[in-house]
């Protein structure tokens, strides 16, 4: 994406007060128009008005859901030029009792749904030239933890997804990139848990969106396909 301006159509699936807030904020002030797609869009209504964005309903597991999604942006938007993956389901207890429904669902928000949307972006990234694509991994992507087995594999699946499709794709001029958020991320609910004396214990979005943006920056001679983040206090 250095080679040019950058991204003037921006789509972040899985859009929330969060993380996917912070990046849109981010590409918004360097002048991309913004889509921000959702199962809940009532939770968007405030951003949406910030960033002048779009709203967009879409179970990202549903097929119909993301090519419908796409139908929509072709018409009234634009092809997106950079997406961003960023939902996940998650499901946790002792695998005896995992409920099968449940751990099938978790598997096709977090990493079938990704490909759905990656499918439907880069097909028409190839016909524009080159784009970008962004997902948002998890300390889940690299290891698995007891009573999480649903979560480690959708994470690790969407991890071979995204390299899979970086060793295909970054030849033709499609910057894909997987981060792995090691550490929680910051929220009201989450910032009363940091100890007072410690507040840098969780991660900032602002400091993880940053980051995105300066791997969206890289010349493709050099560009990163996976970026590993962690608090400076957490485990390895």
């Amino acid at each position: 994406m250095a080679d040019h301006d950058g991204p003037r159509r921006a789509l972040i699936v899985g859009a929330g007060a969060g993380l996917s807030a912070a990046v849109a904020r981010k590409l918004r002030a360097r002048g991309a128009a913004i889509a921000l797609a959702a199962r809940n869009t009532d939770k968007l209504a405030g951003l949406c008005r910030e960033l002048s964005a779009s709203a967009h309903t879409c179970n990202a597991a549903s097929h119909d859901d993301v090519s419908a999604l796409f139908t929509d942006l072709d018409r009234d938007f634009g092809a997106p030029d950079f997406v961003l993956y960023n939902p996940s389901h998650r499901v946790q207890g002792p695998l005896v009792e995992l409920d099968p429904g449940e751990v099938e669902k978790a598997l096709m928000v977090t990493a079938f749904g990704g490909f759905l949307v990656a499918r439907e972006a880069v097909r028409r990234m190839l016909e524009a030239g080159g784009g970008a694509v962004f997902f948002t991994g998890a300390s889940a992507s690299v290891k698995g933890y007891p009573r999480s087995a649903p979560f480690a594999m959708g994470k690790f699946a969407l991890r071979g997804l995204a390299q899979s499709m970086a060793r295909e794709l970054q030849p033709r001029n499609i910057h894909v990139a997987h981060f792995v958020i090691d550490g929680a991320i910051e929220n009201p609910a989450r910032a009363r848990m940091a100890p007072p004396d410690n507040p840098d214990s969780l991660l900032k979005p602002d400091a993880i969106a940053d980051t995105m943006m300066a791997v969206l920056d890289q010349h493709r001679s050099a560009w990163s396909w996976e970026i590993e983040l962690r608090p400076w206090v957490e485990r390895f």
